[in-house]
């Protein structure tokens, strides 16, 4: 029998401790397929040339829940965060106006392959992924390196195909035929003692993080009350700032900015300060590249209660195994299908998807009083959502009328247009980068230490 969603989501925060979970009265029955349709998802979901697909909007129930946990878990601080689906799923896409593709992700860098015995998708997000493609195929031949993957593909395994790309540091993943198993999508170790006075509001957030997942994770803890502090590379910033400046500014907008250049000794000595300091670190780098900037939290110091949040492709023990959200996504068996044939899940699903689950643990955590290492693994959260069980009250048709594509509830005896992707409304703009790095790397934070 499936579990239900409020059920899976007290048993993720049980591993967390003693966490109250507080409870509702009933609520109005909802359907998660009309919440799809809503969401902007289902409308990135298909073929480019054919109709958006219900498939997989069975997970919207789970992320109904974990975004009612939340918001019920930071009412404490005064600050209760509302996660709406809509803003959750299509928020770059709709900042990007980006569209579905089938088999070719809405960005654009990650595609489905066709193999011998079922589907790979391979992510080429950087000019060095293209520039590699020839190595990978042991040819030097290659004009267009896509076609060459998916005649590779065509005569190998989808295992061993993505096996051997990731040789080569490239993210790519088999699709499973069936979603993996997974009971909690974190891993929880004892990093501290915990703190006898928990708190929220006005707690100090320490990201290091970039692109979505990670700093969608700290957006939303900005918003419980926590302070942020955005920390980056004057070497390798955050590479969203190159992107849609809307989208950059909603996640980031409150945020201060600190940048430094990691590889100075005086640097990392200051940003020491910082991290220990802190109540929160978020962070989504391999274990290795941590460890020699002198940052792997095993072997810190670290101050009663402090959560350190660690987002990873496939978790801290496979660290050499990287992942952007769309190939994570396809690993974890979060796909739609389209006559029998997969197509990706929305815009990089996993990556909303992990930041919402991130914020949810590094939250739970905070309120038993932290001391916590909570490694998040894309893969897993894809997995964790992909194994949602099936609407159980009959089919749900989709019509094209004089309004568009509308999706029928008949349960119910409701009705949801298929909405485009809803661009978000950012509360100001983002600091610039390193704005505020002499004011914050000055201070003397010995009296939080």
């Amino acid at each position: 029998m499936s579990e239900a969603p409020a059920t899976t989501v007290r048993r993720w925060l049980r591993t967390l401790g003693d966490v109250a979970y507080p409870t509702v009265g009933p609520t109005a029955p909802g359907c998660p397929l009309l919440d799809w349709a809503a969401s902007g998802a289902m409308a990135l979901t298909g073929e480019a040339d054919g109709p958006p697909v219900l498939s997989p909007g069975p997970m919207l129930s789970l992320v109904s829940e974990v975004g009612s946990a939340l918001h019920r878990l930071t009412a404490g601080s005064g600050r209760p965060v509302h996660v709406g689906s809509a803003l959750l799923l299509g928020a770059r896409a709709g900042a990007l106006g980006l569209t579905r593709r089938g088999r070719t992700s809405a960005g654009g860098a990650t595609r489905l392959l066709k193999s011998a015995d079922g589907w790979c998708a391979v992510t080429l997000s950087r000019p060095d992924d293209i520039d590699l493609v020839p190595a990978m195929l042991g040819r030097v031949d290659v004009s267009d390196p896509w076609q060459a993957l998916a005649a590779a593909a065509h005569d190998s395994g989808a295992s061993e195909l993505a096996t051997h790309i990731r040789m080569f540091g490239v993210p790519a993943a088999a699709l499973p035929q069936e979603p993996p198993v997974v009971d909690v999508p974190w891993q929880v170790s004892s990093l501290a003692a915990p703190d006898p006075n928990p708190r929220l509001e006005g707690a100090l957030v320490v990201d290091f993080s970039s692109l979505w997942a990670g700093p969608l994770c700290a957006h939303l803890l900005s918003r419980a009350g926590a302070r942020v502090i955005k920390v980056e590379s004057t070497r390798r910033p955050d590479g969203a700032r190159r992107g849609n400046r809307r989208f950059y500014d909603w996640l980031h907008a409150g945020h201060e900015s600190v940048a430094v250049d990691f590889t100075s000794a005086e640097a990392r000595a200051k940003l020491d300060r910082l991290v220990r300091a802190a109540d929160v670190v978020i962070e989504a780098s391999r274990p290795r590249a941590l460890a020699q900037l002198g940052f792997a939290p095993e072997k810190l110091e670290h101050r009663a209660g402090r959560v350190w949040v660690s987002v990873t492709g496939y978790g801290r023990a496979r660290p050499d195994r990287v992942a952007f959200g769309d190939d994570a996504a396809v690993a974890g068996g979060l796909v739609g299908w389209s006559n029998g044939r997969p197509v990706f899940s929305a815009d990089a699903i996993a990556d909303p998807l992990t930041g919402l689950v991130a914020a949810l643990a590094a939250v739970g955590s905070l309120v038993h009083g932290g001391g916590q290492l909570i490694d998040i693994s894309m893969r897993d959260v894809a997995a964790a959502f992909a194994g949602s069980p099936p609407v159980d009250h009959g089919p749900h048709p989709l019509r094209t009328d004089a309004a568009g594509q509308m999706v029928a509830c008949p349960s119910l005896g409701r009705t949801q247009a298929v909405l485009a992707p809803h661009a978000p409304e950012p509360d100001g703009t983002a600091a610039a980068m390193g704005a505020d790095t002499d004011r914050i790397l000055r201070r003397d934070f010995s009296f939080r230490v």
